[in-house]
């Protein structure tokens, strides 16, 4: 499980666990979802609601999307500064996963 700041005073918190990863990847959520400018406000957010909702009415099966959006993405204290937290969170966890296989082939070795 892991923690992420959702404001810049540090005053709120949410904890993201493996679970919720593993959902963004599976529905890409973050894909195309900053534009170039790479700043990440309220109309990202919004915007990532929507696409959620989108997903939501297409999926059959989406339980796992439904606890993301309650635990994380529609948390009151899910704001911009949450997201970009969760971005980065999400983006490390990502290069985790990707090394793990290489440091187990490396210690065979």
């Amino acid at each position: 499980m892991y923690q992420i700041q959702t404001n810049a005073s540090g005053s709120r918190q949410m904890w993201i666990d493996e679970q919720h990863l593993h959902t963004i990847r599976k529905y890409a959520l973050f894909a195309d979802l900053i534009d170039s400018s790479g700043i990440v406000n309220e109309t990202v957010l919004d915007k990532l609601k929507l696409n959620v909702q989108s997903i939501m009415r297409s999926a059959e099966e989406n339980d796992d999307l439904i606890t993301l959006c309650k635990d994380v993405l529609f948390h009151n204290n899910m704001k911009a500064f949450g997201l970009h937290q969760l971005i980065v969170l999400y983006l490390n966890w990502l290069k985790e996963l990707e090394e793990a296989p290489q440091q187990a082939v490396q210690e065979e070795a």
